[in-house]
């Protein structure tokens, strides 16, 4: 077994597929036994520079329940950052407070840098359109937890594919797992063909669509998406593509009974709320999910598990 005591986790590449199902090994362990006092000796820094309600606070109710004192903010406007101190500074009096740093920034790569400055391991809670690892993490435990397995299936990726770094991330991870990649989105906001190389380097099939009900009746799973409003510095491009991909009743028809509908949230109005109810919506589900994959990851970085 790896030992992934004192890692970062920056991008979702950073660890192997062996390393992944370790922590889904471990996920499901915690799902069976969530209040486990492991890390009751250990301080967890949350810093959030941009809004989130699930990842800031599963990560926050999984240390809680593994026993952590919890220290961090977000809302960057109540800190010394309002102030003009650096990013570099920051990171270095959190990883002087804490035993491991959980960190959301807007602008992309910052992550990175932050996990070079930090004297403590630090975790990526999502870098501006680039990556959500602990999303991916997820994203794969709840795909393993429908499917019964990951390998060989038809995964349709739908909405925001340009600027959706869970999207990013599960591309990447996927392309371990002998997938299928079906791509629906707006001419706009197509897949980049940095994410799409990972595709190629691993000699898999990808097909891409601008109308999710051309994908429906091959899909194991269909990960939504919303169009981001924030990604967007011309609101007149926004409400160009915004309703270009909506899930409905009616979308769904012809669908496999064992198809899974997966998002990463919040939604807006791309999933229609008559679709929470019907077998294949696992969204809700997902989320919770989320707090065990962030026990398993915290307990192993931290040399616990």
């Amino acid at each position: 077994m790896a030992n992934l005591k004192g890692r970062n986790l920056i991008s979702i590449t950073d660890y192997t597929k062996q390393e992944y199902m370790q922590i889904l090994e471990l996920a499901a362990e915690f799902e069976a036994n969530p209040r486990q006092e492991l890390l009751k000796d250990k301080v967890i820094a949350s810093i959030f520079f941009e809004p989130s309600t699930r990842t800031r606070l599963s990560f926050e109710s999984a240390a809680s329940l593994l026993g952590a004192k919890v220290i961090g903010f977000s809302n960057p406007a109540a800190t010394s950052q309002s102030k003009g101190e650096s990013l570099h500074d920051t990171i270095k009096m959190l990883s002087a407070y804490s035993d491991l740093i959980v960190m959301r920034h807007n602008k992309e790569g910052a992550a990175r840098y932050a996990a070079e400055v930090s004297d403590v391991p630090l975790i990526n809670a999502g870098d501006g359109a680039n990556q959500h690892p602990t999303q991916c993490m997820l994203d794969l435990y709840s795909i393993l937890k429908t499917q019964g397995k990951l390998d060989n299936l038809h995964i349709t990726l739908v909405g925001d594919l340009k600027y959706g770094r869970t999207v990013h991330s599960l591309v990447q991870a996927m392309c371990n797992f002998n997938a299928t990649f079906h791509l629906v989105s707006p001419v706009e906001l197509k897949l980049p063909s940095s994410v799409k190389m990972h595709i190629k380097r691993a000699k898999l099939d990808y097909y891409q669509y601008t109308n999710i009900k051309d994908a429906v009746a091959v899909s194991d799973i269909i990960y939504m998406t919303r169009v981001q409003r924030e990604r967007f510095s011309d609101p007149l491009e926004y409400e160009k593509v915004k309703d270009s991909c909506i899930l409905d009743l009616a979308t769904l028809e012809g669908c496999q009974e064992s198809m899974r509908i997966l998002h990463p949230l919040p939604r807006v109005n791309e999933i229609t709320t008559d679709v929470d109810k019907t077998q294949n919506a696992y969204y809700f589900q997902q989320a919770k999910n989320g707090v065990y994959v962030r026990q398993a990851l915290m307990a192993a970085i931290l040399g616990i598990k």
